[in-house]
């Protein structure tokens, strides 16, 4: 999951500083999440526990309330309607992991993370989620980035 994250920072990297710091959010995510997932037993440590909450919580946010907007702004700034219909269409998938991850969220600040294998199952869930999320970002940036960086050189 790593690897994917680390390519998809080399690909976007300089787009926009926006995009720069989410993609380093990103990153910390994964590694607080396998530092979660790696933890014996994993919810024990309720400081990973939480910092690994407070990562997720706020990814998902950047996400929602700054990088799609700004991404759908960008694409309507440039009449991009193919990346809108796009945007139309995984936005709400991504918008669904991010209801699962709010409520995986609510369940560890409940203290409801007490039964190892349970944890372990549904942080397998969320990591499987999570990696699912991250390939309809990715299409989402990679549509947007292709055809305004052709759009941006033709006007040069």
């Amino acid at each position: 999951m790593l690897d994917s994250c680390q390519n998809a920072q080399e690909r976007w990297g300089g787009v926009h500083k926006l995009i720069d710091r989410w993609l380093e959010e990103r990153q910390e995510l994964v590694q607080a999440f396998r530092a979660l997932r790696d933890a014996k037993p994993a919810f024990a440590d309720k400081d990973k526990n939480r910092d690994f909450c407070a990562l997720l919580v706020d990814y998902v946010s950047a996400w929602h309330f700054e990088v799609s907007e700004q991404l759908v702004s960008e694409a309507k700034a440039f009449g991009d309607t193919k990346a809108l219909e796009l945007a139309t269409q995984i936005n709400p998938r991504i918008d669904d992991s991010t209801q699962i991850a709010l409520a995986f969220n609510d369940h560890c600040e409940k203290g409801e993370c007490t039964d190892p294998e349970r944890f372990a199952e549904k942080l397998g869930k969320l990591g499987s989620l999570l990696r699912e999320r991250f390939e309809l970002e990715d299409c989402l940036i990679e549509v947007l980035h292709t055809a305004h960086k052709e759009e941006d050189a033709l006007q040069a």
